[in-house]
């Protein structure tokens, strides 16, 4: 049964709707998108934050601040007689050891006890297969919902989530609809699952509430900022999307930020449709307040994301639960394996769209680690990078935090043309922060993302041989190194799946692999770039 809750917005930003008919409903709503497991707190890189970094004040997010910052909210609405909701946009699951140790029952029952009221479906849902993704929609105690795949023939699924859910607040009906990137089945395993067009959906999923007599509809999307952008502007009868995927960071008074909280699109109908997200990793949580009048049109949109840093206390039940899940990970996590001289910079705005100093690291471990079988090049997707490591020592819970998905080493062999094809595949998605960006080594290349996808590469692409920099030959065979993942065609990398001569997936995992390679040169690492990947865009 749906809990009714109220709430009030503490931070208000007003935003620039016209019109001034009555309005009758507001209701204010919470979100998260791209929690990725990050129970415990992260530091400025996103990086595992510990005890001495709380101490210092330097820590933020955890599951235990957003328990916080939610029961704050909502108390706060409940004396102020307002109504709330709580929502996430959906990758709840993968990147931390406790999703690695618990799966999906770790996250269903923090999230339980935190009252969610819907939860959109992510790709990372699908990471280990539609069983596990099963699992969460039985143990969970809220809905969820995504309705651009067919679920229908797969065992564990059978016809599950809803493509909606209908909400009952205050007396008011609101349809929240729920959509997920349609690249879901080259970046995640999705078994018998097959996927349709997300923004067909949506529209007739609106047609359909509307129908029934909802004038209030809400997007869930696990689609990402841009494509939010032009949903938006496409489909009538959606008055606000809550999102996710991009880990997009919004907000009207950061210069930092990629967009205004909200952002308003003009819709097919000539109204404001609201579009927020709120980062990632559970660093902000996101507070929208949206007013519709009688006629069920939005006539207010305020609000802004919160930034849960120390002023922010954990709640004391949830750190207990947090350190007691963890016992069975410390002795793992606290392995030091080397040092770092400086940060090794992960962030995924950066390695999912030019050289970094983690890509380099990873791509060398992995191509040092077979160079003794004629291997001669690495590639590695921006997306497996998913974190930063501080300076100082580096343990293997920080190793496990960066490679969190348990991908093994795979080796193949290709030729020139279908590497070129490749490197297309990986850069033809940049402006929309895709993870097939191609971190490599034993290659050079330059690339223009303001060129049409398919057609970036910029001059030719270089390969070592004999210490010396050659051409890349479209006709020669070369030998390779990736992660399973990609091999098996993951992030549009379908070349390497259909193609690839003499393939091993079973290599070693790749975190061991990292790890050994930081310890064969006397355990420490100092990171850099090196120019192997150029951006030759003109500047805007």
């Amino acid at each position: 049964m749906h809990r009714i809750l109220l709430g009030t917005t503490a931070l208000a930003l007003m935003t620039g709707f016209s019109g001034s008919a009555l309005a009758d409903f507001s209701l204010q709503i919470l979100h998260i998108n791209d929690f990725h497991a990050r129970f415990e707190s992260i530091t400025k890189t996103d990086s595992t934050c510990n005890a001495e970094g709380e101490q210092k004040g330097e820590c933020f997010g955890g599951i235990a601040r957003l328990k916080t910052a939610i029961d704050m909210k909502r108390d706060a609405a409940k004396a102020a007689g307002t109504n709330l909701v709580l929502l996430s946009a959906g990758d709840e699951f993968q990147g931390s050891l406790f999703y690695t140790q618990y799966k999906s029952q770790i996250v269903a029952d923090f999230m339980n006890d935190m009252g969610f009221d819907v939860v959109a479906t992510g790709n990372h849902e699908f990471d280990d297969g539609p069983a596990e993704f099963a699992k969460f929609l039985d143990l969970a105690k809220f809905p969820i919902v995504g309705g651009n795949f067919d679920t229908s023939k797969d065992p564990d699924l059978k016809g599950r989530p809803a493509g909606s859910y209908i909400l009952e607040v205050g007396g008011e009906k609101i349809g929240v609809i729920g959509a997920l990137t349609e690249e879901t089945p080259e970046i995640a395993t999705v078994g018998a699952v097959t996927f349709s067009d997300a923004e067909a959906f949506v529209k007739a999923e609106a047609e359909k509430l509307s129908a029934a007599g909802i004038t209030k509809i809400i997007l869930l999307s696990h689609l990402g900022y841009e494509p939010d952008k032009k949903l938006a502007a496409a489909v009538p009868g959606v008055d606000l999307i809550v999102g996710g995927h991009s880990h997009t960071y919004l907000s009207s008074t950061d210069e930092k930020a990629a967009g205004p909280y909200p952002t308003l699109v003009k819709s097919p109908e000539g109204t404001d449709v609201p579009v927020v997200q709120a980062g990632q990793y559970g660093k902000y949580l996101g507070d929208i307040t949206i007013t519709w009048d009688d006629a069920g049109k939005v006539v207010k949109a305020e609000g802004a994301p919160i930034l849960l840093d120390a002023s922010v206390k954990p709640d004391e039940g949830f750190i207990a639960r947090v350190a007691e899940a963890g016992k069975p990970l410390e002795e793992l996590k606290a392995k030091v394996i080397g040092t770092a001289t400086a940060a090794i910079e992960g962030a995924r705005e950066i390695c999912r769209a030019t050289e970094c100093a983690m890509g380099n690291l990873v791509a060398d471990a992995m191509l040092d680690r077979v160079k003794g079988e004629g291997v001669t090049i690495a590639i590695q997707n921006g997306g497996g990078v998913r974190a930063s490591i501080d300076a100082g020592e580096i343990t293997m819970g920080e190793v496990l935090t960066v490679l969190p998905f348990s991908n093994t080493l795979a080796t193949f062999q290709l030729n020139g043309a279908d590497i070129l094809a490749s490197l297309e595949n990986g850069l033809s998605d940049i402006e929309n922060g895709a993870g097939r960006f191609p971190q490599v080594a034993g290659l050079k290349y330059s690339f223009d993302k303001t060129k049409p996808a398919g057609s970036r590469l910029v001059g030719d692409v270089l390969t070592e041989e004999s210490g010396a920099w050659v051409k890349l030959d479209p006709a020669k065979t070369y030998s390779l190194v990736t992660n399973n993942f990609v091999r098996g065609g993951g992030d549009g990398y379908a070349l390497f799946g259909s193609n690839a001569v003499n393939a091993y997936d079973f290599g070693p995992p790749l975190e061991n692999v990292l790890a050994d390679f930081i310890a064969s040169r006397g355990g420490a690492y100092t990171p850099y770039t090196d120019g192997r990947i150029s951006d030759v865009s003109p500047k805007s």
